[in-house]
């Protein structure tokens, strides 16, 4: 990844608590800085509907909002886990030491969740050797693997265990859809997206680094929109946006996330 590419975010701490309710005309998110309009992963050209995040901390936990214009809000899946990427969605990566993780959610609220540790990591005697991450009776699924053509061999670290049944612990997420959805007929102004991760799931992925963090400490992540443009009632093409250009269309390249920097 070329390092100019690289999005940069002042993540401020929050000097007042407040709910996790979607609405982002809090105070709070109000005084917030946002980020700039998400571009296209592959080209970086400035995304055809608006997107951006803002991002907050404090010592409970992450905050993260989106502001996501949209004409024609749709969703389809209800079911914690189901495969949202098939709906338009956004989404977030966290990067950790041999692992990173992954969170998606659609304009119903609808969440998945994936953990993530290469398969060169995940030895006997590691920090993964734990029953949270036993192979044999949890769930997991494989990425980079042969039937994962368009990521097989692309990157050096190789396969990754996948735990589909990971939960953020403490994870708490909120929608607030202006519009109404699956309405085609309505034309929308878009949905907002609030959520909060607890730094405990950080401690999972980065033991070596201290969370809550202090000034002047950061993390990478990555902030993604994927969205199924139609016309005329017909899917033309899918369209992946973020908050810097990653030359692919891959999300699951963390030397390619952006780098949050927390400041008091």
């Amino acid at each position: 990844m070329n390092a100019e590419y690289t999005a940069h975010y002042k993540c401020r701490k929050a000097g007042e608590c407040f709910p996790i309710d979607g609405d982002l005309e809090k105070p709070v998110w109000k005084e917030a800085e946002k980020s700039p309009r998400f571009v296209d992963m592959v080209t970086g050209t400035p995304a055809m509907l608006d997107t951006r995040i803002a991002a907050l901390w404090d010592d409970r936990a992450l905050y993260v909002a989106y502001w996501i214009a949209e004409p024609d809000v749709r969703a389809s899946f209800t079911e914690r886990d189901s495969l949202i990427w098939f709906d338009n969605d956004v989404e977030v990566f966290f990067d950790g030491e041999d692992c990173y993780y992954e969170f998606e959610i659609n304009a119903f609220n609808t969440v998945y969740e994936v953990f993530f540790i290469y398969q060169d990591a995940l030895r006997r005697g590691s920090r993964f050797d734990i029953p949270q991450f036993d192979l044999y009776s949890r769930d997991v699924d494989v990425l980079c693997g042969f039937q994962d053509a368009s990521r097989f061999r692309r990157h050096p670290r190789g396969r990754r265990w996948a735990f589909m049944d990971f939960d953020f612990p403490g994870l708490q997420s909120a929608v607030k859809v202006d519009g109404k959805i699956n309405d085609p007929l309505h034309i929308d102004k878009g949905w907002t997206v609030e959520l909060a991760f607890p730094w405990e799931g950080f401690r999972i992925l980065s033991p070596g680094k201290t969370f809550p963090p202090k000034d002047g400490d950061s993390i990478r992540a990555q902030f993604f929109r994927f969205e199924n443009l139609r016309a005329n009632g017909k899917e033309l093409a899918s369209a992946g946006w973020a908050l810097n250009k990653h030359e692919a269309y891959d999300s699951h390249i963390p030397e390619n996330f952006a780098c949050l920097h927390f400041v008091n």
